[in-house]
């Protein structure tokens, strides 16, 4: 069966700094699949490499068997995107970010009409339909930017911390909207930092640390008997910085 996403020796560097180093991950079809790591362990640059926004130094990435940077119009189609640091046109509406990018991507317009009001109305955005992009919250960008991934009703999702500043009833509802895309046929991949959160919805798991796959396979297969959390800095190793304790806090 062909992986929804595969990656195949991904490698980047910035200047001395090895970012990404030849990572091999295959993401199975109809998986949930949360990609976990600290704060600067290459998950960000991963997947921007995987989806074609970033140009790896070595290595392939596929999806559904299409090379993402010798066939990216058949590799992208697949695909919805909501990378970290997600710009947006900031002077149109939410409604017309939607209209705009579905009538790029080919959609008919009234595809696109019907499509974007079901979006907004699911994601509780429908109130702000005529406010402008720039004055939204950080959590409201989060899901306009779910839902420009999700207006072409791609095969596979690639969200790069998507519940970030996004309220815990947004939250709620983000999580059913993505659980049954994945029931429905989907397959997703989910990077956070939040293991409670990778728990609680991937079927699979993958650690990366300082650029390479730690571990990786089922959820129960990675975190064993005990909590991700716990397996996760057995893995990664706690990080001594030589500061043992604030002593000017006490009192």
């Amino acid at each position: 069966m062909t992986p929804a996403l595969e990656i195949s020796g991904l490698t980047k560097r910035f200047g001395d700094k090895l970012a990404v180093d030849t990572i091999d991950l295959s993401v199975p079809p109809g998986s949930f699949f949360g990609l976990v790591g600290q704060n600067g362990a290459g998950k960000t640059t991963t997947l921007s490499m995987a989806v074609g926004l970033l140009r790896p130094d070595g290595g392939s990435a596929r999806i559904f068997g299409e090379d993402v940077w010798s066939a990216p119009e058949r590799a992208k189609a697949m695909v919805g995107v909501l990378p970290d640091g997600l710009a947006m046109p900031e002077r149109l509406t939410g409604l017309e970010v939607l209209t705009y990018l579905g009538l790029l991507r080919g959609l008919d317009k009234e595809v696109v009409a019907r499509r974007a009001e079901d979006l907004l109305a699911v994601l509780e955005l429908d109130g702000a339909e005529k406010t402008l992009v720039i004055e939204y919250s950080t959590g409201m960008r989060k899901k306009i930017g779910l839902a420009t991934a999700l207006l072409h009703a791609p095969r596979l999702l690639v969200l790069d911390e998507p519940f970030e500043a996004v309220d815990p009833v947004s939250a709620a509802t983000i999580k059913t909207i993505l659980r049954g895309f994945v029931a429905g046929g989907g397959s997703i991949v989910l990077s956070s930092h939040v293991m409670a959160l990778v728990e609680q919805l991937c079927d699979r798991v993958a650690v990366i640390d300082r650029g390479t796959v730690a571990a990786a396979g089922t959820l129960d297969e990675v975190r064993g008997a005990s909590s991700l959390e716990e397996t996760f800095v057995e893995l990664v190793g706690e990080r001594d910085n030589g500061i043992k304790e604030l002593s000017w806090l006490s009192r």
